[in-house]
């Protein structure tokens, strides 16, 4: 990959969004394109925030982290929570720095609920944090099931309903926080202000039965790699099966292997299985007819392409 040039007229005020699958190949070509335009990566990717969590995150690898400045990387430990709330801080001054070094940010990353909060310019809901009111309503979704907890938040917040997930209990419960802490809905506090960047968004797709194929591949790798010593490792630190990283897929089925609930066969299978169902879920973030995204086929030659973007004026969205 080269030929990309040196953009003269990068607007002062620039990002560069690539969105994209799990294993489309999105770290790869991020720091392909940073090496050409001087750019640095800010990670967009939610697993890749905790220290010690490397072959099940599919984190960039040191080596990789060497060629190109990353961001937002190892920034926490597994039992530390990153709110969506504390990420928009970061990620924020993480540009800012990055624009005064006179230097293209780039935000690589899966996690869709990210890189939506910035390109629509979320306004999250502060909420003062009640930690014992947390532990309570953690306490009454275990108890009562992901199902008919959402069902509850439904009753109280229709909106914030419909667009989080009820097997995502962290953001239930967070909404649910919310609601009681403020007295208001969880949805309307939320607000769109619009992205404060000059914006280009780049999404990297691949056909479904290409993209099962390297998620298997990638699965067994990681398997060969060693994940299970990696979570071994972390549970000898005292890091807990409950807590929300240890959930993350790859160690749930590590530790139910290592448990004894299943063998290292029927562990492979289900890190298959729900990597699978996890990139159905990022597609609804960024879908294909979305007029904002220039979507390329992962498996081609695309940086003449995004220098030609890069080059256009009309093509950056909220240019000064």
């Amino acid at each position: 990959m080269n030929g990309l040039k040196m953009l003269p007229e990068y607007p002062s005020n620039g990002l560069i969004l690539i969105v994209g699958p799990t294993a489309v190949g999105k770290t790869r070509f991020a720091i392909a394109l940073a090496q050409e335009i001087n750019g640095e990566i800010i990670s967009a990717d939610s697993r890749s925030f905790y220290r010690g969590m490397d072959i099940g995150t599919a984190k960039p690898t040191p080596e990789e982290q060497a060629l190109v400045p990353h961001h937002l990387v190892n920034i926490a430990e597994p039992d530390e929570t990153i709110s969506l709330n504390l990420y928009l801080k970061l990620v924020h001054s993480t540009i800012k720095g990055v624009h005064s070094r006179g230097k293209i940010p780039i935000l690589v990353g899966g996690t869709g609920q990210y890189m939506r909060s910035i390109l629509d310019g979320w306004q999250i809901p502060e909420g003062e944090p009640d930690k014992t009111m947390r532990l309570v309503l953690e306490s009454l979704a275990k108890a009562e099931g992901e199902n008919r907890f959402h069902e509850q938040l439904a009753v109280l917040d229709k909106v914030a309903a419909r667009t989080i997930d009820p097997k995502n209990q962290r953001r239930v419960v967070r909404a649910m926080e919310v609601i009681f802490t403020t007295g208001r809905k969880f949805s309307e506090q939320k607000t769109r202000t619009g992205c404060p960047y000059s914006n280009l968004v780049i999404g990297l797709t691949l056909p479904r039965a290409v993209l099962y194929a390297r998620v298997d591949a990638r699965v067994e790798q990681m398997v060969k790699a060693g994940l299970e010593s990696e979570t071994r490792s972390l549970v000898e630190k005292g890091y807990t099966w409950d807590l929300p990283s240890m959930s993350a897929i790859g160690y749930k089925e590590m530790g139910m292997m290592i448990r004894g609930e299943i063998t290292e066969k029927e562990a492979i299978a289900l890190m298959k299985k729900r990597t699978r169902i996890f990139i159905r879920r990022q597609a609804a973030w960024f879908k294909p007819d979305d007029t904002g995204i220039h979507w390329f086929d992962a498996d081609r030659e695309i940086l003449q392409s995004v220098e030609n973007l890069l080059s256009n004026d009309a093509t950056w969205s909220m240019r000064p």
